[in-house]
């Protein structure tokens, strides 16, 4: 089975092990993988949607792993045992989704070893919600494609949130990864470019509308504290 690259990165944060849960799983292509290379024993495939879970359950039964992944209907990690699994997958879906789902699978902190998250929006409340709850991230990365940068997280349960130097809490920690600067990451660069091309653009088109209307001039504030914010990081890098 070929995997997009973004769902290679996904397979390759995810610990050796004995178990794993992915949520959201859609056609089942994560799970099927992790069995077949062996980073894990057993995984349980679980989705919101009956039809995309049929077809998970057809794939699963073509790769001949029937007896080594389980598919639940089940909304997030709702109808997921403590001990189930070693690491949770949560990819694909925006971060206030991701934020939801991991609130409501409390009864599932304190036994998951690890949590791989790739939301694919609002990932900066992502980071928020974690520093704020305790979940250390141990490692991120980044992927193009389609036209798109994806993010990938590999986050631990460590109890409550400390200090971590003098940017603990800020917006620029939270919108621009920590460990993606410190590592220099080569597609991280690409999407500070990206985003800044955006922003000059949008900044442009502010600047027409702001000579009339206030809330125009706001956005356009909004926007150059962004733009100052993503040059002050290039210029780290």
């Amino acid at each position: 089975m070929k995997l997009s690259n973004r769902l290679e990165m996904v397979v390759s944060f995810v610990n050796h092990g004995e178990s794993a849960a992915d949520v959201g799983t859609d056609h089942g292509h994560v799970p099927v993988e992790l069995v077949r290379r062996g980073i894990v024993k057993r995984a349980l495939a679980m989705d919101v949607r009956k039809g995309p879970l049929s077809k998970a359950e057809e794939n699963i039964a073509a790769a001949g792993m029937k007896e080594n992944i389980e598919t639940r209907l089940s909304d997030g990690v709702k109808k997921l045992g403590a001990g189930e699994a070693d690491s949770v997958i949560i990819a694909g879906m925006g971060g206030e989704l991701v934020i939801h789902i991991l609130e409501d699978g409390r009864h599932m902190w304190d036994t998951v070893e690890q949590w791989v998250l790739s939301p694919h929006s609002e990932i900066h409340k992502v980071r928020e919600w974690l520093w704020n709850h305790g979940f250390p991230i141990v490692k991120e990365d980044m992927v193009y494609e389609e036209g798109k940068f994806y993010t990938v997280l590999d986050v631990r349960k460590c109890g409550a949130a400390s200090e971590m130097g003098a940017e603990a809490g800020s917006e620029k920690r939270f919108r621009y990864s920590e460990y993606l600067r410190k590592t220099k990451n080569p597609v991280f660069i690409d999407y500070l470019k990206d985003e800044e091309n955006k922003l000059l653009s949008l900044k442009e088109n502010l600047m027409k509308q702001a000579e009339h209307s206030e809330r125009a001039k706001e956005s356009l504030k909004d926007v150059e504290e962004k733009l100052s914010m993503n040059r002050e990081v290039q210029n780290e890098m």
